[in-house]
């Protein structure tokens, strides 16, 4: 596999304005699984490319697709295919 320029993207920080109109907490502090290499770490580390419609998120261990967001005019599509698993902290209730 070619690695790709380490210029041409920003890292997961990026994901934080797209996910958190869909889901209540800030998933960039999540936890994900690489279904790829098994890599485990936080969201914001992903390598998040820009430049297709949305953004692809790619693991920085093996440059796997782990994640890609796509928002519409009122629709937004995740597909998570390239994550084996995605821990999110709660805040606690007590």
């Amino acid at each position: 596999m070619t690695r790709l320029n380490t210029e041409q993207y920003v890292d997961g920080n990026a994901l934080a304005g797209p996910l958190a109109e869909v889901f209540a907490v800030d998933v960039t502090a999540a936890v994900e699984r690489c279904i790829g290499c098994g890599r485990a770490g936080p969201v914001a580390a992903l390598r998040v490319y820009q430049h297709a419609p949305g953004l692809v998120a790619r693991c920085p261990g093996c440059d796997a697709v782990v994640m890609r967001v796509v928002r519409g005019p009122d629709t937004a599509w995740l597909d998570l295919k390239g994550t084996m698993s995605l821990q999110i902290p709660l805040a606690s209730s007590g």
